[in-house]
């Protein structure tokens, strides 16, 4: 709901803070007082047209910001629009809307402090406001709401869900088959592609970790004689010594037999004589072990070609197919799978073919159940509707609910017959109205503005309300052309929706305005040589005054019907006759 309403140079408003109740919030005050002005700074808030001409004189832009709560239903509604866009709040259950209009020409709009296209702030606002009078903001006019209030009157939400469901399915067994029903000539070359990719990756019989051991083979032969060479200097050395000289072997068993003629001496020694002995079994594995290298390394030009050949064959797939050999062996494996797919696509278009007439036809049949249960929900909502409307002194007006299909040769089966669909079914649903006698049902959206659409308006909100999940209706002068009988009947109807919404009205009716739960006077005032918009929340007796005032002058009389009006109320509400 809309908790707090700030206004800031905003045509005869100079600041204006409000805060309104979760209930029934009437607003009344002299004509050109400011109160519909307040309504179409809501209504800009809510992404209406930002008219420069809205900018306080004398200043270079307006301000408005309105900060609602969000209850459980709203949450999971709006907290997904907004994490969408990164514009989470502080708390899941607060919102911030905000919207600058500078006379530049530049408006800014902001969503929890955060800028956003205006298309964004729409998107988001929509769900949050209806409001009926000189705005745009109302759901019941958007056509394609009409089936979503249909079904929730009627409770088919569980059957319409089952129908979602089904089409889901076929769309996607839509989407597998169209792939598969692609160009004959495409799919061929794709498969004399495919087919040549998997023969030459799996001719090639790739091991994963050969390239590495194969590359540090080829480092081996192409420097064979530089290793024999080495290895052989080395090995003289350890082994056999230059010429006149000890070898390095021969010199540490000098070493072990010395330390052990001196253990013999001074035991201290042993540990020494250990080491040194360690050293020559090490020295003579190491000789031992140059020597089989030194015997095994060869100069092999035929293996070495073999070994590039090998590397170079393996390159040339990682160019084609991936970055190493795992790579290379996975994009085989999936090239595989899908000239097997292919392959088998003649029997697989059958099944999916099969698959599809079947799902037409469960969605035709549950579609036809969806569409039976709508006309008769929709026959006794024009009857719900129609009363109300006698109630509000249109006895003579009729509602309607036009449910209408259209065939389409690539449509659901119901019976022998094909319609379009989607996700709601196979129904257009439209309310239609004719407010007169003797003129036929129109489609509501083409019904002009005035009192006698905002009763219609009311009418509908009074039978959907279960239906309606907008939490916050704002009605704009809806006792235009009523009068004080029927006024009481519309403060009524209006109050009896705010158990379930919040509700704002804008009312020169004393009758109307006693059914408020809150109270606000709208008043002109001269602050400093300018005029100025004040609102100020009635207390019981200022409350009383009020409607004295809008009874005709404030005198005991009008004090005692005004009186009378709230005794009136308070019996209403608490259901007493």
């Amino acid at each position: 709901m809309l908790v707090e309403l700030n206004i800031k140079n905003f045509a005869i408003i100079d600041e204006l803070n409000l805060r309104f109740s979760p209930g029934f919030n009437v607003l009344t005050g002299e004509t050109g007082a400011g109160k519909s002005i307040i309504i179409d700074a809501v209504s800009t808030l809510l992404g209406g047209r930002a008219e420069s001409e809205y900018i306080r004189a004398g200043t270079d832009e307006s301000w408005i910001e309105g900060i609602f709560h969000l209850n459980e239903a709203m949450q999971a509604a709006i907290l997904p629009l907004l994490k969408e866009d990164g514009l989470e709040g502080e708390d899941d259950e607060t919102l911030i809307l905000a919207r600058e209009i500078r006379r530049s020409g530049r408006n800014i709009c902001r969503v929890n402090g955060r800028a956003v296209s205006l298309s964004t702030l729409e998107r988001i606002a929509r769900r949050l406001v209806d409001i009926h009078g000189q705005s745009e903001h109302l759901s019941l006019l958007r056509v394609r709401e009409h089936v979503n209030l249909l079904d929730r009157y009627a409770g088919l939400w569980p059957l319409r869900s089952r129908v979602a469901d089904k089409v889901s399915a076929l769309r996607q067994v839509q989407r597998e088959l169209g792939e598969l029903l692609r160009d004959e000539r495409e799919l061929a070359r794709r498969a004399d592609l495919l087919e040549y990719q998997v023969q030459e990756i799996a001719a090639a019989r790739l091991k994963v970790g050969e390239e590495k051991e194969l590359e540090a083979e080829r480092n081996r032969l192409a420097n064979a004689e530089r290793l024999t060479e080495l290895t052989d200097e080395a090995y003289r050395a350890l082994a056999e010594g230059e010429e006149g000289q000890a070898s390095a072997i021969d010199l540490l068993g000098l070493v072990v037999r010395n330390l052990t003629s001196l253990e013999r001496v001074d035991p201290s020694l042993e540990e020494q004589r250990r080491v040194a002995e360690e050293l020559h079994y090490q020295l003579e594995d190491l000789v031992q072990s140059l020597r089989t290298y030194r015997d095994q390394v060869e100069y092999d030009p035929v293996r070495l070609r073999q070994v590039e050949e090998r590397l170079d064959l393996i390159h040339s797939l990682k160019r084609k197919y991936g970055d190493s050999i795992e790579e290379v062996l996975a994009f085989g494996r999936a090239a595989r799978r899908e000239l097997e797919a292919i392959t088998h696509s003649e029997e697989r278009v059958e099944e999916l073919q099969a698959e599809e007439e079947r799902l037409l036809h469960e969605i035709g049949d549950l579609a036809a159940q969806l569409s039976a249960r709508r006309r008769e929900a929709g026959d006794r909502l024009a009857a719900a509707i129609e009363a109300e409307l006698a109630d509000l002194n249109m006895e003579r007006a009729r509602f309607g609910v036009s449910i209408e299909q259209s065939e389409d040769a690539n449509g659901v089966w119901v019976g022998d017959k094909r319609y379009a669909f989607d996700s709601t079914g196979i129904d257009r649903v439209e309310f239609l109205v004719a407010p007169n006698v003797g003129e036929p049902l129109k489609p509501m959206v083409k019904i002009a503005s005035g009192g006698e659409t905002s009763r219609l308006m009311l009418a509908l909100k009074t039978v959907l309300s279960a239906a309606d999940e907008t939490p916050t209706l704002i009605f704009d002068e809806i006792d235009q052309g009523i009068g004080g009988r029927v006024g009481g009947i519309v403060g009524h109807k209006l109050w009896s929706l705010s158990p379930k919404h919040q509700v704002l009205c804008v009312t020169h009716l004393p009758q109307l305005a006693g059914y408020g739960d809150a109270h606000y006077r709208v008043e002109k005032k001269v602050v400093g040589g300018r005029t100025v918009t004040c609102v100020q929340e009635l207390d019981v007796d200022g409350r009383l005054e009020e409607l004295a005032q809008m009874l005709g002058t404030a005198t005991e009389i009008t004090r005692q019907s005004a009186q009378e009006i709230l005794e009136k109320v308070k019996k209403a509400k608490e259901g007493l006759p």
